[in-house]
């Protein structure tokens, strides 16, 4: 079979980069351990390849920009580019709601957090933590003056920060406490302190995330959940293609597999 692997753009893999790349080229020696012929591709780079990507058996794909999906929209690919564009948080919200996944409230005595809506976040800014109402209405004035009109607010639910890595219909599913190995991209896990490991159902919480993973069209998954005392627990974030850091040579495996089943 052949392949093609793309790369992320940078803009989208703020403090990631390195762990993007490692994540796929993990793959893509997975793939060529298979018998695969595989090329790999920066997401820059697509549009010298724009014309020969219907030649591709199979396309892996960690691209956003939207003149990606637009070359991906009607190939075989994981994930797939409907998939990535419901991962921008106002559609999936729209689409959490829909499937009944469990999200934070959004009114709660512990502050907000506000983030933006319409992409990934590609830095510190599009995500943002504010303490009080008068706080988020002026973080909400400071995103519409950096011409962000479309955004989500949710409050901030005390517990057990954690983040969890899947890859839906293989069974691959883990889940870390970032402030157990104190791996952070933006140091926001530290608002919800140190881990208490609370105990949880973690076959609820990988139903709940399979389930929408599936409803929103990807294969190659992460988010954060926090868990609350009791052991309920909620979504605060979901998210196409996490560079799997934690867990790279297992996940890589797990995505590699894929290519048995398109």
């Amino acid at each position: 079979m052949k392949i093609l692997l793309i790369q992320r753009a940078e803009v989208f893999s703020p403090n990631s980069v390195e762990k993007d790349l490692a994540i796929l080229q993990a793959v893509g020696a997975q793939l060529r351990m298979a018998g695969h012929e595989v090329q790999l591709v920066s997401e820059q780079q697509l549009g010298r390849e724009a014309q020969s990507l219907a030649s591709y058996d199979l396309i892996f794909s960690m691209g956003r920009l939207p003149e990606t999906l637009d070359a991906l929209q009607h190939l075989k690919v994981v994930n797939s580019a409907t998939g990535i564009r419901n991962c921008a948080r106002c559609q999936l919200e729209s689409i959490m709601q829909q499937v009944g996944t469990p999200v934070p409230p959004r009114e709660g005595a512990h502050g907000y957090w506000l983030k933006r809506g319409d992409a990934a976040a590609q830095s510190k800014s599009d995500v943002q933590f504010a303490a009080d109402r008068q706080e988020l209405d002026a973080k909400i004035a400071a995103f519409q003056q950096r011409g962000i009109t479309s955004y989500t607010v949710s409050a901030h639910v005390p517990g057990d920060l954690v983040k969890f890595y899947g890859v839906a219909g293989t069974g691959f599913f883990r889940y870390y406490y970032p402030t157990d190995d104190g791996q952070s991209k933006f140091g926001d896990e530290q608002r919800n302190g140190t881990a208490h490991h609370y105990a949880f159902s973690v076959e609820a919480l990988q139903q709940d995330v399979e389930t929408l993973a599936q409803t929103v069209g990807i294969s190659v998954y992460g988010g954060d959940a926090i868990i609350r005392e009791d052991g309920t627990y909620c979504v605060i974030d979901f998210n196409d293609w996490p560079s799997f850091s934690r867990c790279r040579d297992e996940a890589a495996r797990a995505i590699g597999s894929l290519a048995g089943t398109i």
